[in-house]
């Protein structure tokens, strides 16, 4: 049903037409010609009876009145002017109004529009971002559960491609991938000027990208090449939402991989090394020459595909922060209200935190954790770069360790989170020592779809502050 405005408009456009007068369409529904004019600018509803009145008086019929599309363009600017005007956004401006007369231009009204479109998306994007970019991460990362974080499609799109430059297996070389980028009508410039908020730049006008020439010592220099490459072959637009934004995100990061690790060798490779219970991320990263944190996503998107195990995945931040996650294994990954897990603080005692305590950095670190779903083996392994040093963890539930290298580690914690009483609760004679006494300055969170934790300083972890304080406090004699 269109809405009165709509129906008001259409009213006055067929009086007009017909060369009626508000008298004289007053007089033939027997209202008063003040009653017509407030039905004609959208302020009250008519009932059934009326509709039919005003149709017999304006010689249509009742559907033709109920109609959703504006008589005319002109009409239909008007009603869109009437609208905003009517908006909390307008209203909050402290604008007069602006009368849809006709001396008022079309171009007038259009210019109106578009600043107020404008002012509407800055406003929403403002407001809005946050969650919105949690939500559709949390319905995102539903669907690769449901597929089990495998994109057939994106594999075979990796597989033509490789094809077409004669590649043939193992380990992807700078020059193979260099010959991708001219099979794709592409040439490589190396630039000491890229902008610091940008991994690399397309010119689809002159088929040109262009990449930083200095390379993070820890960063894939292939990496940043072939997801420029990616996101042209799947056809990328400018998103025009989180949700798709961070699709295209997932597929351009998939595609990539799936170009660095081939399906078909990482198969093999994988399926011989379960057979002789000795998977290991580590082994198929020095396979394959890439980066561990590649490798681990790599794992995540064939191993329950074509090796039958469901796994989780996470990236954490040296503060605890989750970056990344992602699980079809059924263990309990650290959620808000939203369901989202980035930002959220992953328990003290899992393998992702566990890590950093760990003396020895060069040897994976492999642990059992007792969880409230279960109980679950990982392995990670710490990663640094310029934004600090993250854990990178695979995991899978205790049933499927067997098929793995470091299975038989004795190393064993028990986590009840997210009950607070396991870890974010600082013991209680720290809390009734400190808790009036320390005032911590937290670091401001700069990730987008970062939630700040509850508690008494948002983002601050009180039981290393009180510890740290327990620590450094001077004795009493």
């Amino acid at each position: 049903m269109p809405d009165s405005l709509t129906v008001g408009r259409r009213i006055r456009q067929l009086r007009s037409d017909r060369g009626l007068t508000l008298d004289a369409l007053g007089s033939a529904i027997g209202r008063a010609a003040s009653q017509v004019s407030v039905v004609e600018n959208g302020k009250r509803e008519l009932k059934l009876g009326e509709m039919q009145r005003f149709a017999d008086a304006l010689n249509v019929t009742v559907e033709q009145l109920l109609s959703e599309e504006a008589p005319s363009e002109r009409v239909a600017l008007e009603i869109a002017l009437t609208r905003i005007q009517q908006g909390q956004l307008y209203s909050s401006l402290g604008l007069p109004a602006v009368p849809p007369r006709k001396t008022l231009s079309d171009e007038a009204i259009k210019t109106i529009l578009g600043l107020h479109a404008e002012l509407e998306r800055m406003h929403g994007e403002r407001i809005a971002t946050p969650e919105e970019a949690r939500r559709a991460n949390t319905v995102l990362r539903a669907q690769m559960r449901r597929r089990g974080n495998y994109f057939a499609e994106l594999e075979s799109t990796a597989k033509d491609l490789l094809a077409a430059v004669g590649h043939r297996g193992g380990p992807l070389s700078q020059r193979v991938a260099s010959d991708l980028a001219s099979h794709l009508g592409f040439s490589l410039h190396y630039v000491a000027d890229l902008p610091g908020s940008t991994r690399s730049i397309t010119d689809l006008a002159n088929g040109r990208i262009y990449v930083p020439r200095g390379q993070n010592p820890d960063a894939d220099p292939r990496t940043v090449l072939l997801q420029a490459l990616s996101s042209h072959v799947l056809g990328h637009d400018t998103p025009t939402d989180y949700a798709e934004f961070l699709r295209q995100r997932v597929e351009t990061n998939y595609l990539a991989g799936a170009l660095l690790i081939p399906e078909h060798t990482a198969v093999e490779f994988l399926t011989a090394a379960k057979a002789q219970r000795e998977l290991s991320v580590e082994d198929l990263r020095d396979a394959f020459g890439t980066t561990y944190e590649t490798a681990a996503h790599r794992f995540t998107n064939l191993a329950t595909q074509h090796l039958g195990i469901p796994v989780h995945f996470l990236k954490v931040h040296e503060s605890g922060s989750v970056v990344k996650a992602y699980e079809n294994d059924d263990v309990a990954l650290p959620t808000d209200a939203l369901g989202s897990v980035e930002g959220m603080t992953v328990c003290r005692y899992w393998s992702a935190r566990q890590v950093f305590d760990a003396e020895d950095r060069f040897s994976p670190y492999h642990q059992y954790t007792d969880k409230p779903t279960g109980t679950y083996w990982c392995t990670s392994r710490i990663q640094s770069s310029s934004r600090g040093h993250f854990s990178i963890s695979v995991g899978t539930a205790f049933a499927e360790a067997r098929w793995f290298r470091g299975r038989d580690t004795t190393t064993r914690f028990t986590s009840t989170c997210p009950d607070e009483s396991c870890c974010r609760k600082p013991p209680t004679t720290l809390s009734r020592k400190w808790q009036s006494h320390a005032w911590p300055s937290a670091k401001l969170n700069s990730s987008l779809l970062a939630a700040l934790p509850t508690g008494s300083f948002a983002g601050v972890d009180n039981t290393e502050v009180f510890e740290f304080l327990e620590r450094h406090a001077p004795s009493e004699s």
